[in-house]
């Protein structure tokens, strides 16, 4: 880590403009046109903004946010981090509202890109919404279907800014790369427009057919192969690709882990303050993703062996496979 990484900048309190996300007068006026009859849940909706209101927080932090423990806690993104705080201190010391570039990450499973993204929401104060790609079968997650259809609903940026207190929360595009759908239906197409900064600004949920400003929204797409993701995408992200952490690193990992676990737990204090050097190599050889898991699994077999230590046979076997469910022939 360098210098700069090093130092503990201050922590600094974040501040807030209020933003308008949406127009009243265009909401007062669909409510107005809805029939009396059916249409409820759309009519919920349109009463549920007007009830809260159009002004959202819009918040940046007042200056640099201490950030080295995240440098600590995630190795493999110095570059992403250096891009964000690179963003942030444009920001700091003047009017402008917060713009972070629309991330990528690309890396392997396990290696912690959704972890980062929720660090950042936390780091930046704004709040965080999730999509999973994955399971994806048409566009209404993100851009909401039409009211007409039964069972629709908005989607989720309209319902992140509407339901929510930021103008300017976290989305994270867990997967983006999984997305599925009609052969004549692009499940991303409405990205497109939603990482465009000027488009964004007047993006229609197609439930509410009322345009909200997603302008200020940050986000943050992961994936495993970027060559199932479509060019318009990439044209509009800044792209990092994410290795997995290397063996001294992946130790480090483990070692905060261990003793974050031990700390949040009252059950903690009955275990060594630290585990031993073998116990961390053998950590070292999993996956980000998986070392939570193996630690919880650890502890519970020293407590069992009624130890205070535990020890490499208390870790899970590795490569250890979900035996199937089901009659087997």
């Amino acid at each position: 880590m360098s210098s700069s990484h090093a130092i503990a900048l201050a922590p600094r309190i974040p501040i807030a403009q209020m933003r308008s996300v949406f127009s009243v007068h265009e909401v007062e006026q669909k409510l107005a046109k809805l029939p009396e009859r059916d249409h409820e849940p759309l009519r919920n909706t349109y009463q549920r903004m007007l009830d809260k209101g159009p002004q959202r927080f819009q918040v940046k932090p007042s200056g640099l946010p201490a950030m080295a423990s995240l440098y600590e806690e995630l190795p493999n993104f110095h570059e992403v981090l250096d891009d964000v705080r690179r963003q942030i201190a444009l920001c700091e010391d003047s009017g402008d509202p917060l713009e972070i570039t629309p991330l990528l990450l690309l890396g392997p499973p396990g290696i912690g890109k959704t972890h980062f993204a929720r660090q950042i929401a936390q780091l930046l104060g704004t709040g965080m919404g999730f999509i999973s790609m994955s399971s994806l079968t048409a566009g209404w997650v993100l851009s909401g279907a039409s009211s007409q259809w039964k069972g629709a609903r908005p989607g989720k940026v309209f319902e992140a800014l509407i339901d929510g207190d930021y103008a300017n929360p976290v989305m994270v595009v867990d997967e983006i790369d999984k997305a599925g759908g009609e052969v004549s239906y692009d499940p991303l197409g409405s990205l497109y427009s939603l990482l465009e900064h000027d488009t964004a600004g007047s993006f229609t949920d197609e439930f509410a057919e009322i345009a909200v400003d997603a302008s200020q929204v940050i986000w943050v797409a992961t994936a495993n192969d970027a060559r199932a993701i479509p060019d318009p995408i990439l044209n509009r992200v800044n792209v990092y690709e994410v290795q997995a952490p290397d063996f001294a690193a992946a130790r480090a990992i483990a070692a905060r882990l261990y003793s974050a676990i031990r700390e949040q737990h009252d059950w903690g204090r009955r275990f060594d303050e630290t585990p031993s050097a073998a116990l961390l190599d053998r950590m070292a050889e999993l996956a980000p993703r998986e070392m939570r898991r193996a630690w919880m699994t650890a502890f519970g077999n020293a407590k069992l062996a009624k130890r205070a230590t535990v020890l490499c046979e208390d870790l899970p076997e590795p490569g250890l496979k979900r035996a199937p469910i089901g009659f087997t022939h």
